[in-house]
């Protein structure tokens, strides 16, 4: 079983900036890809980024091109979304998610989930 676990949530002022980070343990594959996923109150969960083993190779969806940013380090079981420019609609619970190899998109091939870390965009 693969644990997930976000943290770096918080309450930011609008065109403030976050920085999250998503920490995997337990019995962890050689080669999975982690994916950073939100819900805002009433809506679907939205894909934001994910990214693959070596850091190489990542992939963003609409809301967060060009102000959020993942990474994987050197220390490869954690994973960083980094939060610019951020928008009272940017308001929600993030998630990061992994999956065996590959990078995607949809919530419904990612197996492991995090319990999720509250973002709150307010003045």
């Amino acid at each position: 079983q693969v644990q997930l676990v976000e943290s770096g949530g918080g309450l930011v002022q609008p065109g403030g900036s976050l920085s999250l980070s998503c920490a995997t343990a337990g019995n962890t594959p050689d080669d999975y890809a982690v994916g950073w996923f939100r819900q805002a109150p009433g809506k679907e969960r939205e894909f934001l980024a994910a990214i693959n083993w070596s850091g190489s190779y990542s992939i963003y969806g609409r809301s967060a091109k060009g102000r959020f940013t993942i990474s994987r380090g050197d220390v490869r079981t954690t994973v960083q979304l980094r939060l610019n420019f951020l928008e009272p609609e940017d308001t929600g619970t993030y998630y990061c998610a992994a999956r065996l190899y590959v990078v995607r998109s949809s919530d419904t091939e990612y197996p492991y989930w995090g319990q999720g870390t509250q973002v709150t965009v307010s003045s």
